[in-house]
């Protein structure tokens, strides 16, 4: 067996991410010793665990992993693998880079003329009007423009970028066989016939669920020169993908909107933050060309000082973390959440400055004051 083909294989098992598999790699050295491990030894693996070992067991590396590569190519699907010498650098830069890359179409050869152009489902006139102006302006300027491929401002980017026969790459939240919204089979099809692409981290089969989006946000913040929000409310998941890029050292801008319109509360809150005002791309273009300046985002902006008053998942893992700093795996075993839906509360923690996550991915409760309402 390959390591290319372990990493296809370990990606669709549930609950194995990255770093899971270099504990796997580092501890049996070759991808045979690890598809031949016996229960035992995998679970005495830190972050495996008896659920996870009984897992990787039960996987049919034979018919599983030769069915998923059968369909991918009889679905012109490429899968790059972390193990591949083509696999996009700038994926590395994330604390829990993708093992997988599934593609149609073709990525970006150059992603400093990548930019994300991301806002809330929910989006008002004006949010659609700015969103149009900048995917077509940042097509004119030769850039490719990632989005999530979702409904509302993804929609309305990705619709632009193709109608004025630019380049637009879509990240899905699930796996190729399960487009969402379906309306948007079609916009696929037309995103790939213009020579972008729609790509995905997860299994081809894999269904589609609110807890992989923190997950596909992080590539659209990785993929991208510089991350573009054009309308947020404060709970939106687009804030999160602002706060990624900002934390691998990306641009962050956002589009400034009216005071009294609760969709504009998440740009206004990243302006104060720092992130650059947007009028148009050319504001876009004079931040990129001043000598490599990079836009970071204050962290005391959005926070408060009183006791934070959280959703019950949220809660949890703000008491958790009262115990002492934790990595990503440890909190699964203390919690019994999934991968995904741990993720996606961490980042919710992490969008209101309430935990911090250092590099070498150990999440603690933030130490810097918060401000005064």
């Amino acid at each position: 067996m390959t390591e290319r083909e372990l990493c296809i294989g370990l990606n669709m098992v549930s609950g194995l991410g990255f770093s899971r598999y270099q504990a796997l790699i580092e501890t049996f050295g070759t991808p045979d010793a690890v598809r031949l491990a016996k229960r035992g030894e995998l679970a005495r693996i830190p972050g495996v665990g008896g659920m996870l070992a009984e897992r990787i067991v039960c996987f049919d590396w034979d018919s599983e992993l030769s069915r998923e590569l059968a369909v991918a190519d009889r679905g012109n699907v490429k899968i790059i693998t972390y193990a591949d010498s083509d696999y996009p650098d700038e994926l590395l830069n994330l604390a829990d880079p993708p093992l997988c890359l599934y593609i149609r179409g073709k990525l970006p050869e150059n992603f400093d003329r990548s930019i994300a152009i991301v806002g809330s489902r929910r989006v008002s006139r004006y949010g659609r009007d700015m969103a149009e102006l900048l995917a077509k302006q940042a097509s004119d300027a030769g850039f490719h423009v990632f989005s999530g491929l979702a409904a509302g401002t993804d929609t309305i980017v990705h619709k632009s970028v193709t109608a004025n026969k630019g380049k637009t790459v879509g990240v899905l939240g699930a796996g190729l066989m399960h487009m969402y919204p379906k309306e948007n089979i079609a916009l696929a099809r037309e995103i790939i016939a213009n020579g972008g692409a729609v790509i995905s981290e997860f299994p081809l089969n894999f269904p589609i669920s609110r807890h992989n989006f923190p997950r596909r946000n992080r590539i659209v913040a990785a993929m991208s020169r510089a991350t573009v929000v054009v309308e947020a409310g404060v709970d939106s998941g687009a804030l999160i993908t602002a706060h990624l890029a900002a934390e691998i050292g990306r641009d962050v801008f956002a589009v400034p909107g009216r005071v009294d319109n609760a969709q504009a509360k998440g740009c206004n809150q990243l302006i104060k933050a720092g992130a650059a005002l947007v009028e148009d791309f050319d504001d876009i273009l004079f931040e990129l060309d001043s000598c490599g300046r990079v836009r970071t985002l204050g962290c005391n902006v959005l926070c408060n000082e009183n006791e934070p008053d959280l959703p019950p998942e949220c809660m949890e893992i703000y008491l958790e973390l009262q115990n002492g700093e934790a990595d990503l795996e440890t909190l699964q075993e203390r919690t019994g959440k999934a991968p995904g839906e741990l993720l996606a509360t961490l980042m919710k923690l992490e969008m209101q400055m309430l935990i911090e996550r250092d590099l070498d991915c150990y999440y603690r409760l933030c130490k810097i004051p918060r401000k005064k309402r």
